[in-house]
């Protein structure tokens, strides 16, 4: 992944929480699901589009993905192929039938509809979230995702794309100069319970609670100066 913010629109769930919201904590993450009940919970719930990806498979007791890449940079955690995308849907009835068929597969979301993603290091995201609950602004970041690949996930309203290097702009840092990058249209994230072959699940570090999400530019300042640290 790149080291800035990208215009590029396609690239690659009230609760007591520990420190910053870490995964872990007691109730920081939501209740596990199979994918099948995470795919209609999305859907249903929160309005967001879902389709089906690959899945992992388990061969000699070796983890592979069953896109048949033995050196798969994400075993269990992509789409089947570039078209796939297109078969997202919003109706949990369809969402059910579809991973009926496939019950391992992953669990994705595709960018630019219902959200745009902001993403950032681990250690970035976790600063950035416990700065916001300090200025008491709890709450304010939205849904917030972490994956196995030590990169968070901020859902934001869509259109971030064109907003987050302009505020970023206005604060005085380059963009891109900062590990930050803004996926849009024709984007897809795995969304929990997907694993990363045996690297663990995707996980929330904040689950959505409303179907309102954050302006991306109202997030800037902390995801910002967190990245600059």
């Amino acid at each position: 992944m790149e080291n800035t913010i990208s215009g590029t629109e396609v690239t690659p769930i009230p609760q007591q929480r520990g420190e910053a919201g870490r995964p872990g904590s007691d109730d920081a993450r939501a209740p596990v699901s199979s994918p099948l009940e995470a795919a209609v919970r999305y859907a249903e719930q929160w309005q967001w589009q879902v389709f089906p990806g690959v899945s992992l498979e388990t061969t000699a007791g070796v983890v592979r993905c069953s896109c048949g890449d033995a050196a798969c940079p994400l075993p269990g955690a992509h789409p089947e192929g570039p078209d796939r995308v297109d078969r997202a849907t919003l109706s949990g009835a369809v969402a059910r039938r579809m991973w009926s068929s496939r019950p391992g597969a992953a669990v994705l979301l595709p960018t630019g509809h219902g959200f745009d993603v902001v993403d950032v290091p681990e250690t970035a995201g976790f600063l950035a979230l416990a700065r916001l609950d300090r200025l008491g602004t709890e709450g304010a970041a939205g849904p917030v995702l972490l994956s196995p690949d030590r990169r968070m996930r901020f859902l934001v309203a869509p259109g971030a794309v064109a907003r987050v290097p302009r505020a970023v702009r206005g604060l005085g840092w380059a963009p891109e100069g900062l590990d930050l990058t803004v996926t849009g249209a024709g984007g897809w994230i795995p969304a929990p319970p997907t694993r990363y072959g045996a690297r663990g699940p995707v996980q929330w570090v904040r689950p959505p609670a409303d179907r309102r999400l954050p302006d991306a530019a109202a997030l800037v300042p902390a995801l910002a100066y967190a990245c600059t640290r």
